[in-house]
């Protein structure tokens, strides 16, 4: 598309998205007379989707969602939603969704080889307590596992780590965070040495250039993306640059897209740094008050193998020696390993080198899900520090988010294996004892030790390791990669599975239990998004049947194992609220459960730079980004005259690095292959990913008509050179096998998605199309996130169109 044609189709797109913005979507399940938005009661509430954190007017009357619309007091989306957004009044509405518990029996009595029947929650509850104390007899506490997700409040995740690390003694709680933003914490670890985003949503007003990163704004992230056009529309001499191995959405409106070999960005972002070094287009008084240098292990492995560990060990080196070790990565060798041309390095080199373009760089999933995900996340942020373009307005490196909360609730929160509250781990005694300290555990109660993470932790329950394993707000059975192997594990005899959610799922088939949760507004919440802000939303309307809150879940098998006591607080200090509804979890406890949570949890962050703000304040708000001092929120981190933590006349500092003079790190790593790559056998690249009108399993979204109507099945992508070859057209049946699994699926070539020759796209949302069949496990060593997005695979055509 021409400079001029795009600028007019951006003016047409910003018009079209103004209209939207002041658009209000009524829910035609729900019976009205005359007027359907006479007489509503309207309140706020962030999405439930994608971890931008827009915010959603719900118009209520009578019980029931009437009507939801974009906030337009909100400065995340400014009264626009995406597609999803305005589906919200649906999710809810399904006609199977889940109402009731449910135990796996026969003969009336719990069998693992039953049926799945309607019970009673006392039943199913004390099943549950019932076979986590016969595992920690028989095994020990880290035989019981929970498994969350981002979709978790910010309470209902504090609890559940409450739960586990403070009273059962285990460690064995982990998220789906961990196959998406596992590589971004580490990669923020250790760079800063604090987990999150140093800017906020309000840099894209202020910058020159966006390079996308892995990143399909377009469809993943598309409130963002309008505010990427909004710039480009607004300034003459605003760019966007996709960098990718497929041809998606976001590359219509690109200046330039630039197709890479998957693995290769490693190389090209190495090779962007010696231009820049070559050059001299590098801040070296910046690079001389704020950086050190380390270099790492290298050759460290993939995690296929069962117990896999790994531990990196960091070397302390100049900037001589970083010349030297990015100099080999020259435009000729970055070329032959990844396929971008010495000219388009060289445009991205001045993109990042030159001091009067002020950029943004963006990536998700294609940088966080790669056997070198922390690596990728460290070389960019090894860009930036190069030449001082960070922690200013419109010159900052920024992960994306993909669930609601993964920033609030696991990342914060610390719902890994790993981690407690506020960027604190395990593994420090100092950590521990502070945690105790909080919640009023003896000394030496929180395990020193690491359990499973996402990916060991099923295997440990293939192996008999794990025995309890009780997901929450995810779909494990479809999510994770290798599932044929971990399916079967859970199927095998002595493993108790429970499954929480809200409708039936991939997961619900192979469960032991299922417990019929409420969702979004049925209960009280808290999200933290993408740039740090936290956002709280009352209950508005009932669930449907006996459908409870998580957090009411938890504190029930709580009090069941006797452990009632962590969540037992003052009702004079903490009265149940009036004037809107109160939740289950509140009523039951008999005093404000949500809020006493939340005050004992903030408690981590006060003067530690993860400052939180009172109950209260929450809720007269569109939500505020953290550190919170005085009342006021931080737009920018680490940087004199925004960050009020940074001492006056310091300019910048990276305080979570207090040990190296609060400096941040740039990092030598290498370029590496991944584990498995294509061959005459399997002669393709699988890669997988998400499209703009599902979310993630689609559990939610393929019960919106509109919107499964519009993408009904997954379909694979196929280059049409690569159809050529292979003797394919629009609509055969295939079937594409890995070394782990095959699937059937019908073809589409180009369309929407055009992978590069040599790579087909499937996305995963289609419970029919079980795609993590074929995907490989293996992991980042540090981060321990998986790789969805490589592995090899063929194709077999099964039919013609």
């Amino acid at each position: 598309m021409s400079k001029v044609s795009r600028r007019e189709f951006l003016r047409k797109s910003s018009a079209a998205l103004l209209v939207a913005g002041g658009s209000v979507y009524i829910n035609p399940f729900v019976a009205f007379a005359g007027d359907p938005l006479k007489g509503l009661s309207w309140d706020k509430a962030p999405c439930r989707f994608c971890g931008v954190g827009c915010s959603v007017m719900v118009g209520v009357k009578n019980g029931k969602i009437m009507a939801v619309k974009g906030d337009p007091k909100s400065s995340v989306n400014q009264g626009a939603l995406c597609v999803k957004g305005y589906s919200l009044p649906f999710i809810q509405q399904g006609p199977d969704r889940l109402t009731k518990p449910l135990i796996r029996k026969k003969n009336g009595r719990y069998d693992k080889h039953g049926q799945l029947t309607e019970s009673t929650w006392d039943e199913a509850l004390d099943l549950i307590a019932e076979k986590i104390q016969e595992a920690v007899r028989e095994i020990g506490p880290s035989a019981v596992g929970m498994f969350g997700s981002g979709q978790w409040t910010i309470w209902e995740g504090y609890a559940a780590s409450k739960l586990w690390k403070g009273g059962l003694r285990s460690n064995s709680l982990e998220v789906n965070a961990r196959h998406c933003m596992a590589s971004a914490v580490a990669g923020f670890m250790t760079t800063f040495g604090m987990d999150e985003p140093m800017g906020t949503y309000e840099d894209f007003s202020e910058a020159d250039a966006f390079v996308l990163w892995g990143a399909n704004t377009a469809e993943m992230h598309p409130i963002l993306h309008s505010k990427i056009t909004d710039r480009l529309a607004s300034h003459s001499k605003a760019k966007l640059i996709n960098l990718t191995t497929i041809t998606n959405r976001s590359s219509d409106m690109a200046d330039q897209e630039i197709l890479f070999k998957p693995q290769s960005d490693l190389a090209i972002a190495n090779g962007i740094a010696n231009l820049l070094v070559q050059r001299g287009q590098i801040d070296r008084d910046f690079i001389k008050k704020h950086i050190v240098f380390k270099h790492g292990k290298e050759n460290i492995g993939y995690g296929l193998e069962d117990k896999f560990a790994f531990k990196d060990k960091a070397v302390l080196k100049d900037f001589e020696a970083f010349k030297t070790y990015v100099a080999r990565y020259t435009p000729e060798y970055v070329e032959e390993i990844s396929g971008v041309s010495k000219d388009d390095l060289e445009m991205l080199a001045d993109i990042y080198g030159d001091p009067k373009v002020r950029v943004i760089s963006l990536w998700t999933m294609g940088v966080n899900q790669h056997t070198r995900g922390t690596w990728m996340n460290n070389l960019i942020y090894n860009l930036h520090l190069l030449t001082g373009k960070i922690s200013k307005p419109g010159n900052q490196p920024y992960s994306l988010t993909g669930q609601p909360s993964a920033c609030g609730t696991c990342r914060e929160v610390g719902t890994f294996t790993h981690r407690l509250p506020a960027d604190m781990v395990v593994m420090k005694p100092e950590h521990r004892a502070a945690t105790e300290k909080i919640w009023k555990l003896p000394a030496g109660t929180i395990p020193a030790k690491p359990s499973y993470h996402a990916v060991e932790m099923m295997r440990a329950l293939d192996r008999g390791d794990l025995r309890i394993f009780w997901s929450m707000t995810a779909n494990p059975f479809q999510d994770y990669p290798n599932l044929n192997r971990y399916k079967s594990g859970a199927l095998k005899d002595g493993r108790f599975i429970i499954v929480s959610d809200v409708y039936p799922t991939r997961s619900t088939e192979v469960a032991d239990v299922v417990l019929p949760s409420a969702m979004w507004v049925e209960k009280e919440g808290a999200f933290g998004n993408a740039e740090r802000r936290t956002h709280f939303w009352k209950k508005m309307v009932d669930a449907p049947g006996e459908s409870k809150s998580d957090l009411w879940q938890l504190v029930e098998v709580a009090k069941r194992l006797g452990y009632g006591k962590l969540f037992d607080y003052s009702s004079a200090e903490f009265p149940v609220p009036t004037g809107y509804p109160p939740s289950d979890a509140t009523l039951t406890a008999g005093f404000y459960l949500e809020k006493a949570l939340w005050e004992e949890y903030r408690q981590f962050g006060l003067g530690h730079g993860h400052d939180l703000a009172p109950f209260e304040v929450y809720h007269q708000t569109r939500g505020l980004r953290w550190p919170v001092i005085d009342g006021k929120e931080t737009l920018i981190r680490y940087r004199e005259g925004y960050d009020p933590y940074v001492e006056a006349g310091t300019e910048v500092q990276f305080y979570g690095n207090k040990k190296q003079d609060n400096k941040a790190t740039i990092w030598f790593r290498p370029y590496e292959a991944p584990p498995e790559i294509p061959d005459a056998e399997y002669p393709l690249w699988l890669c997988t990913g998400r499209v703009l009108e599902h979310w993630h399993s689609g559990t939610m979204t393929r019960r919106v008509k509109t919107l499964h109507k519009a993408y009904p099945h997954a379909t694979v992508n196929i280059h049409p050179a690569d159809a050529r070859k292979w003797q394919i057209s629009q609509g055969d049946l295939v079937k594409i096998s890995s070394r782990r699994g095959s699937v059937k699926v019908y073809v589409e070539v180009g369309g929407r998605v055009t992978p590069q020759e040599g790579m087909i796209y499937v996305p995963w949302f289609d419970e029919d199309v079980m795609i993590n069949q074929l995907t490989l496990d293996a992991f980042c060593p540090i981060s321990k996130q998986t790789d969805f997005k490589k592995c090899a695979v063929k194709v077999e055509k099964l039919a013609s169109s």
